[in-house]
């Protein structure tokens, strides 16, 4: 029975009874009492004392079983309900024994120890879910003994794990300096053989002295018993009166020698004065540098390169307004439908580039320091001594739904760069979600976390780059280059082979769950069948037994089977949870010298690693899953109860961490000034594996370097589904605290909102303004707030209890808010975290139920949004609707790396996939039309094009005939081609090449990279974007259901295999036979085109001319699909060829009766013999 006390701060620890075959009732204490939705025994934050759990009570009873089950009833609890109930079975088995009461039981001595029982968590996968009970299944019950302490290592004092000194007492008591200092101010006698401390080496008793010093104050010195220096003045430092906040303080304590007390900003170094300097105090430093200096800034683009980018953009549009209104002015007479369509299409493209070309009016640059980011987060001070890490904590999800299409071992490498990131150990934590329920992902990933022992201290230890294990030791460069330590070489190769080792146990893994399924299914048929004959039925008769799959020790596995049963297949099974690696110590761990159990010397390494839990959602068939949004939105309410960093990042299981101080430089922009306005900070994406000619544009630096850098300096870049950090009250759907509204024309007018007021004016009906915690508001809007959460977020009361304490850990610090603000006290994050207990697990599995979101706001509001298979670009939308503000951070080594397909068909199908989501964006409330007018008017129009470039590709695939079209009537869309049509269309052209040589400039891309969009965008515009409209319109008009399939994730290539295989495989796709058509009747019009010209009696070459330019010039557009058909050495599938037979004489037979040859009209009439 696992009994949750009332929400109060002096609540008993959670108590599991377990009950066995065995004999006997033991209890463990898995918890303190401290509540751990609270700011962890922390004084100074308001939140503290509040209490955050719900009252439970009751019990049920079981006798024995083979889970360890936590039973919930949620079926007849209601919303008020003070109990919530769950009940633990542990199985007596050879492997696990009950153990002794010594091990058990919870004495008083351990009773207020902040370290938890990890074996119980971090052993046991929890499941449960809809009409079930909530189970623990205990995989390894075996106790985690720590290691015992190296001699001289650790203080001996009880309770106290600092490091000891050396050689202060005759009788070899270890003891730290801060124990050591307590018992000489109390006596002097050794807390070990109870004598007088007596020095043992000649050379410590300056040390001794000066240690016991630091932790005493000084006193206060007359100004006249030295003189000052003479670049200091008194006078100058005191500011006029009407000026008191510009008053200096810690200038004013340095000039009167103020040194009162630890932490003080001019402690001397030496002691009493006794040191460099004048009368022994150090030089003045800059004390206002370290709270002024910024963590980020941002770098417009030189004005040498945007002032003609901007004016070319004028001038360019200048003359296309001339030059439309000339087309239309000027009619071709003779051929009225073919400049009909022309001049539509023209059009249309003017359009479409100026909704593309106005949100790059403003593009910025943005560098962080880190420097600045470690001296106000994790340097000492007078609320943080010793010198933790003030930093808040991150959650990272990874995601992968299928493990066929995205090998384990590529996501095991992602986990294994995020473990060992450059980040406080104990304020990080990674979640997993398997939405396929896959006991070859879980297992991969119990491999993974037990390599991770091994390769985090290495990388930590050798300052490795990057920190996934596959590019690393596949990197062509020299790995010694910056390589100091000795020891370097032999621990790499050591590492090296176990990562090789760690590879083929995870290449094993799926032959070995399907051995060990086959030897248990067998095991269970004899048994059916030795139990039929045991009842005295025929033997002869046939036993179904379910084909399952088995974990190692011997059970069922609670997710996805290979042969599909009911709730154990990829749309039915239970929810499950499992803490692969529990919470890590508050303080460093120290590891030990390399010897047989260890590969590598870590004495001087902290071997902690952050938080790991595996998560699969529950699914069943009634309820619709919602896809990637569904699975995130359940990582964020399992997040929120177990860990509740306040930052999210979300990464793509092939997208593994590159720059190891990624996440601090994402942090430097949410924690600088003004940074609680900002919603997500975005990273860019870059791509390995990809051919070096980029044949596909798989890179799409245009996007990631030239328009994302542009949406950068108006209200921020877009989400693009991985490798963005996000605030998680911003997920939760709270506006900001302050925003902006842009009405009038252009949205000139701007008027300013503080939303976290007492009492806020106005509030739109898509707005949840988050109160500031501590405010007494007489209004009865935070009751009526506080009433509508279970509506908008669920009944659970410790996700409720999780928002207001991640909104207080991601505020800024006090000193940097403005006046009449809220933020938080410097040092309030730099307390320990609370343990895991199995009460917090049970609690999560509730919350990824299958119908915990219904009739609430997940997905429609919180979370990730519903409805679009780009549920990236809506969520980004929502945020940037409420008036939040997004940053891109480009960093100098790329933050992040992943894959892409570069096979045409796998391209072509990803970019149908965002096209139809694009369409869905437009036909639904999401269209930036309808955007409120907290979104600023060219951010506007860049998620209005978002929705609109599709429908471009209608009007492409017209204008992409009409030169063939032009050469087999003979005719063309002006009536001549003059001197005027020739100018304007020189002109068009040559401000078009002018535009991509300076954004060339000031993004940083290069030509061959703006020629390779160019190319791809006419080839996905004339594929897969006329395919996406479609379907999008058959989605709106007759609510036809889209389905796509997960792209393949390409697995890192043997040796001596091709690193490019996937790029000549020609797999067909009815997206291909819009673009091989093209080609084929613009191949076939200059043909005939140039026959005709060449035999008629009264040539037109200017119309020839103009024909085959524009038909050569798609050509050269679709050069990259061509080259993409013709496979690795020329072999064209069969297929290509049929097409290309058919289309070929189905365009001749139209031509002969469109144009019949002259003389001829008989052949159209059939007559019988």
């Amino acid at each position: 029975m696992v009994r949750r006390a009332s929400s109060s701060p002096s609540s008993s620890p959670v108590t599991i009874t377990v009950s066995s075959s065995g004999g006997g009732i033991r209890s463990m204490g898995l918890t303190s009492p401290v509540p751990r939705a609270s700011v962890s025994n922390n004084p100074i934050s308001p939140l503290s004392g509040r209490g955050n759990r719900a009252s439970s009570g009751g019990n049920r009873t079981s006798s024995g079983g083979r889970y360890v089950s936590m039973l919930r009833d949620d079926a007849t609890e209601e919303l008020s309900s003070e109990f919530v109930t769950y009940t633990v079975h542990i199985p007596a088995t050879p492997d696990h024994q009950s153990l002794s009461a010594s091990q058990t039981s919870l004495n008083e001595e351990t009773k207020n120890e902040p370290k938890p029982e990890r074996s119980f968590i971090s052993g046991t996968i929890f499941t449960g879910g809809f009409n079930s009970v909530t189970r623990g299944h205990v995989i390894d019950c075996s106790l985690e003994k720590s290691e015992p302490p190296k001699s001289g290592l650790i203080c001996g004092m009880k309770g106290c794990d600092e490091k000891a000194m050396q050689n202060k007492c005759e009788c070899g008591f270890k003891i730290c300096r801060d124990c050591y200092l307590d018992c000489t101010g109390s006596g002097g006698h050794c807390p070990g053989c109870k004598e007088t401390y007596k020095d043992v080496s000649d050379g410590d008793t300056e040390d001794e002295v000066m240690s016991e010093a630091e932790d005493q104050a000084l006193p206060l010195p007359s100004v006249a018993d030295f003189k000052l220096d003479k670049r200091l003045s008194l006078v100058k430092s005191f500011k006029a009166q009407n000026h008191p906040p510009d008053f200096d303080h810690t200038r004013w304590l340095f000039e009167t020698k103020g040194t009162y007390g630890y932490g003080n900003a001019v402690w001397p170094k030496d002691g009493f004065g006794v040191g460099s300097g004048a009368n022994g105090f150090e030089h003045p430093p800059d004390f206002g540098e370290r709270n002024r200096r910024p963590l980020t800034r941002k770098m417009g683009v030189s004005a040498a390169i945007l002032s003609p980018y901007r004016l070319i953009i004028m001038i360019r549009l200048v003359a296309l307004g001339f030059f439309l209104t000339w087309r239309i002015r000027h009619p071709n007479r003779d051929a009225m439908w073919l400049w009909g369509m022309s001049i539509t299409c023209e059009l249309w493209f003017a359009f479409s580039w100026l909704l593309d070309q106005l949100p790059k009016l403003c593009p910025v640059n943005r560098v962080t320091d880190l420097s600045v980011l470690i001296d106000r987060f994790e340097s000492p001070n007078l609320r943080n001594p010793k010198g933790r890490s003030d930093l808040p904590g991150i959650d990272v999800f990874v995601s992968t739904a299928d493990p066929e299409k995205e090998p384990p071992l590529v996501t095991a490498n992602t986990i294994l760069s995020i473990l060992a990131v450059d980040y406080p150990v104990e304020k990080l934590a990674c979640y997993l979600s398997d939405d396929g329920g896959a006991l070859l992902t879980f297992e991969a990933l119990a491999e993974t976390a037990s390599f991770a022992r091994i390769w985090v201290p290495f990388c930590r230890k050798h300052k490795i780059e990057p920190r996934n294990p596959e590019a690393y030791f596949g990197q062509k460069r020299d790995f010694l280059k910056n390589k100091v330590r000795l020891d370097f070489v032999r621990e790499r190769r050591r590492v090296k082979r176990e990562y090789d080792e760690f590879k083929v146990r995870i290449n094993s893994l799926p032959e070995s769950i399907r051995r060990r399924s086959d030897a248990y299914n067998a095991h269970e048929e004899l048994r059916a069948k030795k139990k039929q004959v045991e009842m005295g039925r025929n033997p002869s008769e046939s036993v179904k037994v379910p084909k399952g799959t088995w974990m190692s020790d011997g059970s069922h596995w609670p997710g996805t089977w290979a042969s599909a049963e009911t709730d154990h297949s990829r749309g039915d099974h239970a929810g499950i949870i499992q803490a692969m690696l529990a919470p890590p110590n508050a303080e460093p761990v120290l590891g030990a010298e390399a010897d047989g159990d260890n590969l590598i010397d870590t004495t001087e390494v902290d071997i902690r690693l952050p938080m790991l839990v595996y998560v699969s959602r529950e699914k069943r068939p009634s309820y619709d899953h919602n896809k990637k949004a569904g699975a995130m939105n359940a990582l964020v309410r399992t997040s929120a109860i177990m860990s509740n960093g306040p930052f999210i990042l979300n990464l793509d299981c092939d997208h593994y961490i590159y720059n190891s101080l990624a996440l601090r430089e994402g942090m430097c922009f949410m924690l600088d000034r003004g940074g609680d306005r900002i919603c997500y900070v975005q990273f860019p994406q870059r791509f390995e594996g990809i051919d070096p000619n980029d044949r596909y544009a798989n890179h799409n630096t245009v996007f990631f370097d030239v328009t994302m850098r542009a949406l950068d300096g108006l209200q921020g870049p877009m989400y693009v589904g991985t490798g963005c950090i996000f605030r998680r009250t911003a997920l939760y759907g709270f506006s900001p605290p302050r925003t902006t509204e842009h009405r009038g024309w252009f949205g000139r007018r701007k008027i300013k909102l503080f939303l976290r007021k007492p009492k806020v004016e106005k509030k739109v009906e898509d707005e949840i303004v988050l109160p500031i915690n501590g405010e007494h508001n007489d209004d009865e809007d935070a009751d009526i707030e506080s009433l509508l959460l279970p509506k908008r977020f669920g009944n659970s009361t410790s996700l409720a209890a999780s928002i207001p304490v991640a909104e207080y850990q991601g505020r800024l610090l006090q000193d940097l808010q403005g006046k009449g603000n809220h933020g938080r006290p410097a040092g309030s994050l730099a307390v320990p975290r609370e343990p895991l207990d199995a009460a917090t697990v049970a609690e999560a599995i509730s919350v990824i139920s299958c119908f915990y979101e219904d009739k609430t706001e997940w997905g429609k509001r919180v979370g990730w949004i519903y409805g679009s298979v780009t549920e990236d670009v809506v969520t980004g939308y929502r945020m940037h609707n409420r008036g939040w503000r997004s940053v891109y951070c480009v960093t100098k080594r790329d933050a992040f790396r992943g894959t892409a397909p570069i096979n045409l068909t796998d391209r072509l199908h990803q970019v149908l996939r965002w096209a139809t989501g694009s369409v869905e964006i437009f036909f639904s409330r999401n269209n930036a039309l309808f955007a409120s007018p907290r979104m600023k008017f060219l951010q506007r129009v860049a998620y209005f094009n978002v929705g609109m470039y599709p429908f471009t590709s209608m009007f492409l695939l017209v204008y992409c005939i009409l030169p063939a079209v032009s050469l087999f009537s003979g005719q063309f869309i002006v009536q001549s081609l003059s001197v005027t049509f020739l100018i304007f269309l020189l002109a068009i052209t040559i401000t078009l090449c002018m535009l991509a040589l300076l954004e060339i400039r000031w993004s940083g891309i290069t030509l061959h990279d703006w020629w390779r969009n160019e190319q791809f965008w006419l080839i996905g515009g004339t594929s897969a974007h006329p395919a996406a409209v479609l379907q999008g319109l058959l989605k709106v008009i007759a609510g036809v259901d889209i389905s796509f399939t997960l792209t393949s994730k390409s697995a890192t290539p043997e040796d001596g295999d091709d690193e490019f295989a996937e790029l000549y495989e020609v797999k067909w796709s009815f997206l291909m036979v819009p673009p091989i058509t093209i080609m084929m009747v613009n191949s076939i019009a200059i043909a005939v085109g140039i026959a005709r010209t060449m035999y008629s009696a009264f040539p037109e070459w200017s119309k020839l001319i103009g024909g085959v330019f524009f038909s050569f010039w798609v050509l050269c557009h679709l050069y990259p699909f061509a080259k993409g058909l013709m496979g690795r050495r020329g072999k064209v599938p069969t297929i290509v060829f049929v097409w290309s037979g058919l289309l070929s004489i189905v365009i001749s037979l139209l031509w002969v009766y469109i144009n019949p040859p002259s003389g001829g009209q008989d052949y159209l009439k059939f007559q019988f013999p």
